[in-house]
């Protein structure tokens, strides 16, 4: 049944009861109803995972990294240089690496201090590059056989004149030695001017 609530006195007037209805309290926000057995559960919310970005593993390095000096190709001048007091020949193409400096330093790019390696080994004093001859080798040595081609003899019974430089021999010059061996020339074939080597003496 309806209750009618009581009219309350304001400023000599009467106002009107609402009619409530019992067991039920007025509601100024209606809430969604919740079924039985059901808990309410708050949304969580699950922050992105940050994409990571692999990166190479970087090599350490002990110390500086050092560059390799530039090897200089040999010169195919058969100049040499020779000390005039002790006869030590510098080439080109061989260098002095035991010295530091490489195979195929031509003569002018050696260093202003340099000094002939036999004289300074035996006390005869700091022959420079001042103390060298331009000179070029006249003997040359089969790397097979050690036949030596010497241009003041040449090879009269071959038709070569003395005097003949061993680069104006002609192209198909192959060692007079090994080409008469018959074992050499089956193992090592024909040895040509390339097989020959010149001697600093």
């Amino acid at each position: 049944m309806a209750t009618v609530v009581s009219s309350a006195k304001k400023g000599g007037r009467k106002t009107a009861g609402k009619p409530v209805t019992a067991g039920k309290a007025p509601a100024a926000v209606k809430k969604k109803a919740i079924p039985a057995g059901r808990s309410p559960v708050k949304k969580s919310v699950v922050p992105e995972k940050k994409k990571t970005i692999m990166k190479k593993p970087v090599k350490a390095t002990a110390g500086k990294a050092t560059k390799k000096p530039a090897v200089k190709k040999a010169s195919k001048d058969m100049t040499r240089y020779r000390c005039i007091l002790c006869g030590y020949v510098y080439s080109p193409l061989r260098g002095e690496p035991h010295n530091g400096i490489p195979a195929g330093t031509a003569f002018e790019d050696l260093p202003d201090d340099y000094v002939c390696p036999v004289c300074g080994q035996r006390g005869k004093g700091r022959i420079g590059k001042w103390g060298f001859d331009e000179w070029r080798p006249t003997r040359y040595l089969c790397s097979i056989c050690n036949y030596v081609y010497d241009e003041k003899r040449g090879e009269p019974h071959r038709g070569i004149k003395p005097g003949t430089k061993f680069e104006d021999l002609p192209d198909d010059y192959v060692c007079p030695v090994c080409a008469l061996d018959p074992t050499i020339s089956v193992r090592f074939g024909k040895v040509t001017k390339q097989g020959f080597e010149p001697l600093n003496i």
